[in-house]
């Protein structure tokens, strides 16, 4: 008789944990080949688990699951793994060590980042390039670099808009499937794609056609660049998009951010 295969390691980061009785959490895990989890972590709030300083965000883990007919507690919820284990995963894909845990107002962007998967995924549905580019935004958060941060995020937010499925071809006028002028103005709308407009306002041409360029190519490096020539344009279309696909008004972390603008009198969020 042979033996059970062992279930393989996963490359993971923790969206969002909350308890789950007095030495337990529930996690939402986002695994990259198997999209994102919810998992009981028993006894990991114990002062001497080694989960207890392993299950943070924004941190890249290495994760293995048992099955959810091998859940022996009957009184968690359905549809939920059993997390066997979980070490740092040490370097990031570019081969660079772990990030720093951000703060301040990269650890803003952070949450908002992992508000928006958790928004925007099912559960069991991978996206392993949407992974791969939220793990290399991550370390681009700089709470010193607002327009780093910016880009970064705007970056992020399209690459999530393209593997949706939502996000129209930007160098092409929607409607007639033209090219966009280099120097005419545009607009993005969720149901009418990429439109001319007469004006200022909307994304010159050259801006769409660079960022379609860098979408294609799966190159975050130059999308981030391209969204830096239009960060306060983008930051207005892109909020309409998300708002309409994946209903953001409601997102904790952008009502936070706003709050914390009003109290200290900064400029507004990234």
């Amino acid at each position: 008789m042979s033996r059970r295969a062992a279930p393989a390691a996963l490359a993971a980061y923790v969206l969002h944990r909350h308890d789950w009785s007095e030495s337990s959490l529930i996690l939402e895990l986002w695994t990259r080949d198997r999209g994102r989890i919810a998992a009981i972590a028993k006894g990991a709030k114990r002062p001497h688990s080694q989960l207890r300083s392993v299950l943070l965000p924004f941190q890249r883990l290495q994760i293995v699951l048992g099955g959810r007919a091998e859940r022996r507690d009957e009184a968690a919820p359905p549809e939920i793994h059993l997390l066997r284990s979980a070490e740092w995963a040490g370097a990031l894909p570019d081969g660079r060590g772990v990030a720093a845990m951000p703060s301040g107002a990269a650890l803003l962007a952070g949450f908002h980042l992992n508000e928006l998967v958790m928004r925007a995924l099912q559960r069991h549905d991978p996206h392993p390039r949407l992974f791969d580019a939220y793990a290399l935004t991550l370390p681009a958060l700089d709470r010193d670099d607002e327009a780093a941060t910016a880009a970064a995020l705007r970056a992020f937010e399209l690459v999530l808009l393209r593997e949706s499925g939502v996000l129209p071809e930007l160098g092409r006028v929607t409607q007639t499937q033209q090219p966009v002028e280099p120097q005419a103005r545009h607009g993005l709308h969720a149901e009418r794609g990429v439109t001319p407009i007469d004006g200022a306002g909307g994304l010159s041409g050259a801006t769409l056609h660079a960022l379609e360029a860098a979408l294609a190519a799966g190159d975050l490096a130059a999308l981030r660049q391209a969204c830096r020539g239009a960060l306060p344009e983008l930051r207005t279309l892109l909020r309409g998009l998300l708002h309409y696909h994946l209903d953001t008004s409601m997102l904790r972390t952008r009502a936070l951010m706003v709050e914390i603008q009003k109290l200290i009198g900064t400029p507004a969020p990234p």
